[in-house]
């Protein structure tokens, strides 16, 4: 009995602590999005409306991705949500910035933004997380599967 309550006890500390690093981690990443707020995004969200609740949005579904993913670790599904989080990177941009043309109307001057650059950068990156999760995925699976050989002496 004893040997299963030690189990148990290792398990659950093992659990607490992937609760306590991603709860943290998802705290980090908020706080880092309030201090950009502050400091760089504020300014600009008094010119284009909508874009306050347009990056709420993307930083509560990023950080509970963050934290799913952390909860998972030391599995396959966590590979499964790193790839996620890219695709989503990837998607909401091109939602939000609405295919990387933006376009600003104030009294008489209509201001049009090209930012198809920075899409096409922030996209490679979010492919190069992609194909990252992919291959973790697969080193993954295949030390699972087989298990390490001794070498010979």
């Amino acid at each position: 009995m004893a040997e299963k309550n030690g189990g148990l006890n290792s398990k659950l500390r093992k659990y607490t602590f992937k609760a306590v690093k991603a709860t943290l981690k998802g705290i980090l990443f908020y706080l880092l999005y309030i201090v950009l707020w502050m400091m760089f995004l504020a300014p600009v969200a008094t010119v284009l409306p909508g874009l306050q609740r347009m990056i709420e949005t993307f930083v509560m579904v990023y950080v509970v991705l963050i934290i799913v993913s952390e909860l998972t670790s030391g599995t396959i599904f966590q590979y499964f949500f790193d790839a996620v989080k890219s695709l989503f990177m990837i998607g909401y941009l091109i939602m939000a910035l609405g295919g990387g043309t933006m376009s600003i109307t104030m009294q008489n001057i209509n201001l049009a933004i090209d930012l198809h650059v920075f899409l096409g950068i922030i996209m490679l990156l979010s492919l190069l997380g992609l194909a990252k999760a992919v291959l973790q995925a697969i080193n993954f699976m295949s030390e699972k599967a087989e298990p390490p050989q001794p070498l010979p002496s």
